[in-house]
């Protein structure tokens, strides 16, 4: 897929993958809470309160009994026993700790925490005061998924399943099945698995096409095992890109969701499946009100791939991109601030063949909208190899249209030039030319703006938004330029950077 050149600043919370409950871990996901009963004083109080104006719609509540008896058969729990090893690398990779420390301790949770004896007592990753858990020993852990096929085939989150050697589904009528995981896709968080029976009851498949934000939206699954749970929320709004190297256009929702919950079913008002509960934002390893659910389309196309041929395949642009902020849509006379900014372009890749450029917005793929630069490895990432894509590109003041064949995201040699390129680089940087307009602003001839930082720049003190002049007095204009100046360094070099009108020289130790 099509990544940044250096990870974004990570966010305030921790972004979790709805994660385990359990020895070590296994799934966490999602609930609702939100009851609907009837009020005696409410209806009274409606009877007698004023109509409300013509112009301010009505809406009945969806029936969440209705729902709940028609598809709570159709969901079911899945315990897992795995190694502990591999189910706590699961772990730590579900989570991401966005404080300022960057010491790895992960998701913090105060003593005072309602949920705190509990996570002492049965561990979650990178929380304080768990029990440390031998990492030979087995480990289990529970999560929920919800069957769509007759013949036992069932759909869950692939942090659920992974890492896991043995897989018991347990079905709303206590019997219980060994399952067989038939494929994963991390990059999407879905997994397919199948058990031994027939005419299982299944959930009827919506699509979110015509969800609206605001409308109602319920969950079933088992949050902290408490199986067949029932919780209910609104959507909060569709097509969120997480800065989770993720390829998946999330629905976010207020739904509660809470250890246990993972891989089960998100419903619309009219009982159809319109997503697969997955991730939350949280600081303390609990529910606070954000919520992100796959939305069915693409967990539906991730299973016939996984059914037909056991794996998944992504496509590749073979692009890195940055995001348009204001000053770049002012710098660019671009209308508003969004696309996807290319920063640079990997030589033989599709985008090269195509002719995009470092400096190129990307506006549009086939038609859809780039808002925000993850917008783009999720819209490429999820068609096929050899594909052939439109795109809609700003340049030099003026929209060009594009053609691009997809090439493989799996790619071995693709994959291993462009670490090789990185490697190579060692600085951390994400680089990509000025245009004349720029340089005309910032009174120069050449440089690079830079607009990644990572590793030894950023331990340096390079911060995005610097031009790099030079490298070793060397003057650089181009990628072939930095790379030739690298070929000649040692371990430190010296950067000349223009910052705020200034120029100055930061030492880089690369280690």
């Amino acid at each position: 897929m099509d990544t940044l050149l250096s990870t974004p600043r990570r966010l305030v919370l921790a972004l979790v993958a709805a994660g385990a409950i359990g020895a070590a871990g296994a799934g966490l996901v999602t609930g609702l809470h939100h009851e609907a009963r009837a009020n005696p004083v409410a209806t009274v109080a409606a009877a007698v309160a004023p109509a409300a104006p013509a112009s301010v719609p009505t809406v009945a509540m969806p029936d969440f009994a209705a729902i709940t008896r028609a598809n709570a058969p159709a969901v079911v729990n899945i315990s897992v026993v795995g190694d502990a090893r591999a189910m706590q690398m699961r772990g730590d990779a579900a989570a991401a700790d966005d404080d300022d420390d960057d010491s790895g301790a992960g998701p913090q949770i105060s003593p005072d925490d309602p949920f705190f004896e509990f996570f002492r007592r049965f561990g979650m990753p990178g929380l304080p005061g768990a029990q440390a858990q031998p990492r030979d020993t087995p480990a289990r852990g529970e999560g929920s998924g919800f069957i769509v096929g007759s013949d036992g085939l069932i759909l869950t989150n692939a942090h659920v399943v992974y890492g896991a050697k043995e897989v018991t589904v347990k079905l709303s009528d206590r019997r219980e099945f060994r399952a067989k995981v038939l494929g994963m896709d991390p990059k999407t968080d879905v997994a397919v698995i199948r058990i031994d029976a027939q005419n299982l009851p299944t959930v009827r498949l919506g699509n979110t096409k015509d969800l609206q934000v605001g409308e109602w939206v319920l969950a079933i699954g088992a949050p902290f095992g408490f199986e067949n749970s029932v919780t209910a929320g609104v959507v909060s709004a569709k097509g969120r890109s997480l800065p989770d190297d993720s390829l998946v256009p999330f629905l976010q929702t207020d739904v509660a969701i809470n250890p246990g919950n993972s891989g089960g079913p998100l419903f619309d008002a009219r009982g159809e499946v319109v997503g697969i509960n997955s991730q939350i934002y949280t600081r303390s390893g609990g529910y606070q009100g954000v919520s992100f659910a796959i939305p069915i389309e693409l967990a539906t196309q991730i299973q016939q791939q996984i059914v037909a041929h056991g794996k998944v395949e992504h496509a590749r642009l073979g692009v890195a991109v940055q995001e348009v902020n204001q000053g770049f849509a002012e710098s660019f006379g671009l209308p508003t601030p969004e696309g996807a900014l290319v920063s640079s372009v990997q030589d033989g890749s599709p985008a090269a063949k195509a002719g995009l450029q470092p400096g190129d917005v990307l506006r549009e793929v086939d038609g859809q909208r780039i808002v925000s630069s993850g917008d783009l490895p999720a819209y490429v990432g999820m068609r096929r190899p050899g594909q052939q894509v439109q795109l809609t590109v700003w340049r030099q003041g003026k929209l060009q249209q594009l053609s691009a064949t997809l090439a493989s995201a799996d790619d071995t040699k693709a994959k291993k030039t462009a670490q090789a390129s990185v490697e190579k680089g060692k600085l951390g940087l994400g680089l990509r030319p000025l245009t004349p307009q720029e340089q005309q602003q910032v009174g120069v001839q050449g440089g690079l703006l830079i607009g990644q930082v990572a590793g030894p720049a950023a331990q340096a003190g390079v911060v995005a938004g610097d031009v790099l002049l030079s490298i070793n007095n060397q003057p650089v204009s181009s990628m072939d330029t930095v790379q030739a100046a690298m070929a000649k360094a040692g371990k430190t070099v010296a950067l000349l950077v223009m910052r705020g009108g200034d120029k100055i020289f930061v030492p880089v130790h690369l280690g």
